[in-house]
């Protein structure tokens, strides 16, 4: 155990000082990135050159904030990483090995949570170097209790990666639904699972 953690300060050592080079827009803000998603691999390595590969980087996440999951078992999440400075990084994993995707700035609240996934959703992923396509996922979870909130995100990403037939799919399976943007609003209701708090009438 000590000398596990011991290997996770040094790889938090080396993800400050990547962090601090991170930069940001005006369209951005608060949120700060990188020239491009930084590989974990990358960080482990500089990190730990002999011992790379003991360390796993989903050991260092604090909590998930959005997690897609399809059908064929595959998944997508996006999760924090708080470092002990009290900067935040919004992180990924999925098919390919997770990446650091953004920072949010110093003891940063809740609310970067929601600027974050709306900067994502709005762009498709592009503002954080990554794309965002395939269909809609069959489960949605997340840590932020808002469902109003998730529901619209939802809609606009599909919108935004223009997956018309995925959308279309979706309102033909919800029972009155008056279009496909009705339609994949039911849909995300449907899959999405959230804290009890926020279901709580």
């Amino acid at each position: 155990m000590a000398e596990f953690r011991h290997l996770r300060l040094r790889v938090l050592e080396v993800l400050e000082r990547r962090a601090k080079q991170f930069r940001t827009r005006e369209e951005l803000y608060p949120c700060r990135i990188p020239r491009e998603p930084v590989p974990f691999t990358d960080v482990i390595e500089a990190a730990l050159p002999e011992d790379a590969h003991r360390f796993d980087p989903l050991s260092l996440r604090s909590r998930t904030l959005l997690h897609l999951g399809w059908d064929d078992g595959s998944s997508w999440e996006v999760w924090i990483l708080m470092l002990p400075s009290g900067l935040k990084l919004f992180c990924d994993s999925g098919a390919e090995e997770p990446r650091i995707l953004a920072s949010g700035g110093r003891h940063a609240s809740a609310e970067t949570d929601r600027q974050f996934l709306t900067l994502l959703a709005e762009s498709g992923g592009e503002h954080f170097g990554i794309e965002m396509s395939g269909d809609a996922p069959t489960v949605v979870r997340s840590s932020i209790p808002d469902r109003e909130f998730l529901v619209d995100l939802f809609v606009e990403l599909f919108e935004v990666t223009h997956n018309e037939a995925s959308v279309r799919e979706r309102a033909e399976m919800t029972p009155g639904s008056c279009g496909a943007t009705a339609g994949l609003r039911s849909a995300a209701a449907s899959t999405l699972h959230t804290p009890p708090a926020a279901r709580a009438t």
